[in-house]
């Protein structure tokens, strides 16, 4: 059976993704057979494997790091946040419904055989399982029915670390008030903490570290600098939605949806030097961009009406009447379109709502979730903005959407999938058009195509990328960066023999 490796941290967003990751990689250039593993995740954020099944991106990003395709074992259970008190609750990768906090809370138990089973699965396969926590494992109202931090960890006999977030402040009182809320025996399975996300001269730290050891009697393992890597976030607790104003030749703005998912779709876009991306929430902050996106929602209908309230409207068919390119990807193609169906009250207690109208098809919202990974091709269309782009460019992506979408038989398609299945629609005049394919921008060929589209309107020269052949190939040197990066701010030494030892 598999050695383990748990990260905790004392809050969300301290680094455990990006340190579980890391430590995946640096366990496989060691020459280990590792993979990732979280019980139970909540995040907007998903991805859909090879055989269809939906998980988390975070273990996505840490299967990637450990060298192997993604498997839904490694993220049994995940949670899509709804609305502000409920869950679209998602079992090895198929959404079974939506439940209400309380709901689940009566109701995760039964989960214990599932969790146990793909955890099995993976220990019996692999000889290191790295383990990441939730939030915080000192949120006592929860800690009966835990299944994700010291729950897990308990039944696993698991060696945690626990992490604390140095930027936001105050991760001497934290890590210390995390360890003293748990119970004695899990304190013991506690072996060390990290500080994560140091800016400025370590030897600052040194006199608080030898307090911080003395008060909760756990050796601090390592300081990590504060790092930036452009990789896959777990959450929408992250700084990519800071607005940004650089002064680039070509700017981009997503809406920044209340329940906005899968905005990981944007992150290539960051790597082209002349490009500006950046997120907008109200009408107000729209500043004429070459391309504006309308991203994917876990509830396209009711994102769709706080949009309508937020004013939007007017301003989108301004936008698209002076000439600028408006996208819209997965539920922002469903606002795209005419109409939205939701007979089956999916996602509203509302039987139809209008959508913008700016492409000619209707949606119907249905019970059966649709994930599916997908290849095809640019489709050439010699009569609108795209015609130069050229024919067959090769493209990949993934599908993660609720409704149906009826497109009339005159339309023209985005894509074309591998068998002669259309994709997506486009006007004919090539200024609005949407696609359901998740990680179309991972195309950096195509994505190059479509800037070099905006270039050409702007009478700039069009530009060849200096990019790798797609996304992932760029995200090989990530891990690798990020691996090298921590391997020197913690001491391997003693986490090696904390993995041999166990808990």
């Amino acid at each position: 059976m598999a050695k383990t490796l748990m990260f905790q941290g004392t809050a969300s967003s301290v680094g455990k993704s990006f340190l579980c990751a890391a430590m995946c990689r640096i366990l496989r250039q060691d020459g280990y057979s590792v993979a990732p593993f979280k019980s139970q995740n909540m995040a907007l954020n998903s991805f859909v494997t090879r055989d269809g099944f939906e998980m988390g991106r975070a273990q996505v990003m840490q299967a990637e790091a450990a060298g192997l395709d993604p498997r839904v074992e490694m993220n049994p259970v995940l949670l899509k946040p709804t609305s502000d008190q409920g869950s679209q609750v998602i079992v090895m990768g198929k959404a079974i419904g939506n439940m209400g906090a309380m709901d689940y809370m009566q109701w995760k138990e039964k989960l214990l055989p599932v969790i146990d089973d793909a955890y099995s699965r993976l220990a019996k396969e692999h000889a290191v399982i790295v383990i990441e926590g939730a939030g915080s494992p000192a949120e006592i109202n929860l800690h009966d029915k835990d299944l994700v931090n010291m729950g897990l960890a308990t039944r696993l006999k698991a060696p945690v670390l626990l992490a604390g977030d140095i930027d936001r402040g105050g991760v001497f009182a934290s890590l210390y008030g995390t360890i003293a809320l748990l119970q004695p025996a899990e304190r013991d399975l506690v072996k060390g903490v990290i500080i994560n996300k140091f800016r400025g001269d370590p030897e600052v730290l040194k006199p608080g570290l030898k307090m911080l050891e003395g008060l909760v009697d756990k050796p601090v393992l390592g300081v990590i600098p504060y790092m930036h890597f452009n990789l896959d976030d777990e959450d929408s607790v992250t700084e990519r939605f800071k607005v940004s104003r650089q002064d680039r030749a070509i700017r981009v703005q997503v809406v920044l949806l209340p329940r906005i998912s899968n905005f990981t779709d944007f992150n290539p876009l960051e790597l082209f030097d002349d490009l500006n991306l950046s997120y907008i929430r109200e009408p107000h902050e729209l500043d004429s961009p070459d391309l504006l996106i309308l991203p994917g929602s876990k509830n396209t209908i009711e994102d769709l009406m706080e949009l309508r309230k937020l004013g939007w409207e007017e301003p989108l068919q301004k936008y698209a009447s002076a000439g600028g390119l408006l996208m819209g990807i997965c539920g922002g193609l469903q606002m795209l379109g005419m109409m939205i169906h939701d007979p089956h009250k999916v996602e509203s207690t509302y039987p139809k709502i209008p959508g913008f109208g700016f492409l000619d098809f209707e949606t119907v919202m249905e019970k059966e979730k649709s994930t599916r990974q997908v290849e095809g091709f640019w489709r050439y269309s010699d009569d609108n903005y795209f015609s130069f782009m050229g024919d067959e460019e090769p493209i990949t992506g993934y599908e993660i959407h609720m409704g149906i979408t009826n497109y009339r038989s005159d339309r023209q398609p985005v894509f074309v999938k591998t068998g002669g299945q259309w994709e997506g629609a486009v006007s004919k005049d090539g200024k609005v058009f949407g696609t359901y394919l998740h990680g179309i921008f991972d195309n950096f060929t195509w994505t190059n195509k479509l800037l070099n589209a905006l270039r050409r309107k702007k009478n700039l020269d069009e530009k060849e990328h200096s990019l790798p052949e797609n996304y992932r190939a760029f995200k090989e040197k990530e891990y690798d960066r990020l691996a090298d990066a921590v391997r020197k701010s913690i001491d391997m030494d003693k986490i090696y023999e904390i993995i041999k030892r166990g808990a």
